[in-house]
């Protein structure tokens, strides 16, 4: 080889190691990471208010392995299954979690016990009742659970039970069972040596405004979740950016979807994929912002897909956030 094609090949290597050195995620500082570690999206209105009408559908198994499917397919790193922790409803939860696993999905364990908010007609339980049913449901059921899965208790814990907080009082009682709640399934799944995200309480915003206080908010391991459904965009960050600054806490977006045509009166699918786009684009950056979990998948006004299966167009903006990777 003579001097000058050796003097071009040295050239050529070298180039190669600078862009090596300054191309995005390739240096030894840099990770490629989604804009949130919780990426979600609910299916409530079928893992919920069907768990006992289909559960001895055995084909309704093909209902959920489309819907966990096509919710893999958006870059999801979890799905929020609603299905009630009694012992009644396991069958169908274990169908729903098997599905997750098949599409690599972790599960958001968003059910309850049927009693707290007497769901399918099963009489109220009381906060004791509800502490000790959580323990069980944990220790006897190791198998549904998966490290990295997400746990909560009692999500909107005050629809139910002793009541909203805001018209009972007892904020402090309150806090307290929500807290002991969450150390309870912390115990209880490092029993079954799992480890889990336990708490994750989606409240309502005005509840969350009232309940979670830094005191509360450390204890609960520093999130806080709130369910949160408004006109504008603009307002959804902002309210986001003051329970961030009040809690101490980084947030999770529970739920949060349109169009709830109370609030947001009627969209085509260019409108919703729009306001969708729009609160996303706004908190892909926001360090306050850990998790999102929209909300429905199918049924309901805010759906992402048509009954038939057929998606909207909001399903390709939101795929668009939840496969990005940003450098770190």
């Amino acid at each position: 080889m003579n001097k000058t094609l050796l003097g071009i090949l040295m050239i050529l290597v070298g180039l190669l190691f600078f862009y090596k050195a300054i191309a995005p995620g390739t240096g030894p500082k840099t990770a490629a990471v989604p804009y949130w570690q919780f990426r979600s999206i609910d299916t409530v209105k079928y893992s919920r208010d069907l768990s006992r009408e289909k559960l001895a559908d055995e084909s309704f198994d093909l209902t959920i392995n489309t819907q966990v499917g096509d919710i893999a397919k958006t870059g999801a790193s979890h799905i929020a299954i609603s299905t009630p922790y009694d012992d009644e409803f396991n069958p169908m939860l274990k169908r729903w979690v098997q599905a997750a696993r098949k599409y690599k999905l972790k599960v958001w364990f968003r059910g309850n016990f049927s009693g707290w908010e007497k769901w399918f007609g099963y009489d109220k339980i009381d906060r004791n009742t509800h502490l000790k049913k959580t323990e069980d449901f944990i220790l006897k059921n190791p198998y549904f659970f998966e490290n990295g899965d997400i746990f909560t208790p009692c999500p909107e814990c005050e629809n139910g039970g002793s009541g909203d907080p805001r018209q009972t009082g007892g904020v402090e009682d309150y806090r307290k069972f929500l807290i002991d709640e969450y150390q309870i399934s912390q115990k209880s799944f490092k029993k079954i040596g799992k480890d889990l995200n336990s708490g994750f309480y989606s409240m309502n915003y005005d509840v969350a405004t009232l309940v979670m206080d830094k005191d509360t908010t450390k204890s609960l391991g520093g999130i806080v979740v709130i369910d949160h459904y408004v006109g504008k965009p603009e307002k959804l960050i902002s309210d986001i950016n003051k329970i961030a600054v009040a809690s101490g806490g980084k947030v999770v977006l529970g739920e949060f979807g349109v169009p709830i045509p109370d609030i947001n009166g009627r969209m085509n699918e260019e409108q919703q994929s729009d306001w969708i786009s729009s609160v996303l684009e706004n908190l892909k950056n926001n360090p306050n912002v850990i998790g999102i979990n929209y909300w429905v998948s199918v049924g309901g006004s805010t759906q992402l897909w048509n009954k038939n299966g057929n998606p909207r167009k909001a399903v390709k903006t939101i795929t668009s956030f939840y496969t990005f990777r940003k450098f770190i």
